[in-house]
């Protein structure tokens, strides 16, 4: 099973690499089932090696003036504080055991796991319709809904820190309608909201979860050299049909979850 994690952890990044956002997706799941990490641990991992492997891709398309860092900085900030709070305060408040339904015990690893079969649910339905802005030409002029994007940086925090994933399907869509930012730079942008969320909020574990550092930075590792192999794949595939077909798997995965976790909880081992 770990040979398989580390394999699923270098295709992690291959994905990245490929589609941007959404890639990150995997990475709980690998955790849980492939290296027999807990859930609310695995939660905590993922904000690491999304961070990191978001902060190494961001760096091309920063030199390829793909960054708006006035945007990253506005949209940034609630994130970054909401995922920093949530890991820090309120994920630690949270019981054990919340509550009975039946025979079902529905304990806080089964929470995050179906919280965060929800959001692969929602994520893999973003990249199926992989709908394109029409009503956002590449030289918009760029205006700030300060207010929403305030508002969505909180909301797209406490995601975060509550299942770990970088969140980027919910990003981009946002920095394109709110801050009216090209596609491109609404990509590139999103890697360096995702790497600085991400990170400090992975800080507001530090004091609540042992670490096994081990396992963590090789997993990182592979992701981190998984983007490079994307990166250069990607020149070469459509990354239309790429993510649409990644969408589908993410959405059996996300039902593949839900069954395990609801219908079988003792095969979860947690």
């Amino acid at each position: 099973m770990e040979i398989a994690g580390y394999i699923a952890s270098l295709i992690i990044g291959i994905s990245l690499g490929l589609i941007g956002g959404g890639g990150s997706i995997l990475t709980v799941p690998v955790l849980v089932y492939l290296f027999g990490v807990n859930p609310v641990a695995a939660t905590a991992y993922s904000l690491f090696i999304v961070g990191a492997t978001s902060l190494v891709g961001a760096f091309p398309k920063y030199r390829a003036g793909e960054v708006n860092l006035k945007t990253a900085v506005i949209f940034g900030i609630p994130s970054i504080a909401a995922v920093f709070a949530t890991r820090a305060f309120i994920v630690p408040a949270i019981p054990q055991h919340l509550f009975s339904i039946g025979s079902l015990a529905v304990t806080k690893p089964l929470l995050m796991m179906v919280l965060f079969a929800m959001l692969m649910l929602f994520a893999s339905f973003s990249m199926i319709r992989n709908k394109k802005c029409v009503d956002c030409p590449e030289d918009a002029v760029q205006t700030f809904n300060y207010p929403l994007i305030l508002l969505e940086g909180a909301i797209v925090g406490v995601l975060t820190g509550l299942v770990g994933a970088g969140g980027g399907f919910l990003i981009i869509p946002a920095l394109v309608l709110l801050s009216k930012l090209p596609m491109k730079q609404a990509v590139g942008t999103s890697l360096i909201i995702i790497a600085a969320k991400s990170l400090i909020g992975f800080t507001g574990d530090l004091g609540h979860q042992a670490m096994d550092w081990t396992l963590l930075l090789s997993v990182t590792g592979l992701a981190v050299a998984g983007i490079f192999v994307g990166n250069a794949l990607s020149k070469k595939v459509s990354a239309d049909s790429l993510k649409k077909g990644f969408g589908w798997f993410v959405l059996v995965m996300g039902i593949y979850i839900i069954i395990k976790e609801l219908v079988f909880p003792a095969a979860g081992g947690h």
